[in-house]
């Protein structure tokens, strides 16, 4: 059983590769493709695979690109930072849409859901797929936070927030006003309850709003330097591994 994965980053490309065959010892990897017109190639060089995982957002265009080219296709999962192509992702097969970073037992079930249906041949697009791709648009994130203001609480809408950063335990609000209140959450809580449209996690310390941003440099070790609105003191450094995603989030 053959599998192509279609990944721009290395370093994503690699850990999918190792579980799948942690998972799944009986897939070969037939070939490990970065880019459309090197998927283009491969396509017409070599026999089409049994299934087929797919980044959605590549370099230089889009994993669909790549299937609109050829005649027919096997199954395809999904993998991608957003969810906003999920819908689309369906209509081409997709047996099953895996958000980064890839969770380890999500992959699991795509697999056996792969599995099952390779062995009875039936239709890949099912209820609980659609019930899926529901959850996912349906999803309410949060609009406003409330902070204390003294002896007060004001209410800040997630327009007027220009960035979080934790703080020696404690995570900041800080508006586009320059005004900053301590909150009760954690970043990683933050990053599942802010629309990732607009709110982008950069490394440990900082989640950023697209409004804030305002300046992109090369930083050193494949990384970015960021220069926010209001100004931070400390340098705003894009960690590598979130890089690449990063430079997709800024250009949807």
């Amino acid at each position: 059983m053959n599998a192509v994965i279609i990944e721009d980053e290395n370093i994503a490309s690699r850990r999918l590769a190792s579980l799948i065959e942690e998972l799944a010892p009986e897939i070969n990897i037939a070939g490990q493709i970065t880019s459309v017109e090197s998927g283009l190639q491969w396509f017409t060089k070599n026999p089409l695979p049994d299934l087929i995982f797919l980044d959605i957002q590549l370099n230089d265009g889009y994993g669909f690109d790549i299937l609109d080219a050829l005649d027919n296709h096997p199954p395809v999962i999904f993998t991608t930072a957003y969810n906003e192509y999920a819908i689309r992702g369906f209509k081409y097969n997709g047996l099953d849409y895996l958000l980064k970073p890839i969770d380890k037992k999500d992959l699991k079930n795509a697999l056996e859901k792969y599995r099952k249906n390779h062995l009875d041949n039936s239709s890949i697009l099912n209820e609980d797929k659609f019930e899926k791709i529901k959850d996912l648009f349906s999803k309410e994130f949060k609009r406003r936070f409330m902070v204390k203001v003294g002896n007060q609480f004001n209410t800040f809408s997630v327009e007027d927030i220009a960035y979080f950063k934790s703080h020696e335990g404690t995570i900041f609000l800080h508006a586009h006003n320059g005004q900053q209140y301590p909150i009760e959450y954690s970043i990683d809580q933050l990053e599942d309850i802010l629309d990732p449209v607009h709110f982008f996690r950069i490394n440990r310390k900082f989640m950023v709003s697209v409004k804030a941003v305002t300046e992109i440099h090369s930083y050193f070790n494949s990384r970015l330097l960021l220069k926010l609105i209001p100004k931070e003191e400390e340098q705003i450094i894009v960690s590598r591994e979130r890089t690449s995603n990063f430079k997709k989030w800024l250009d949807l």
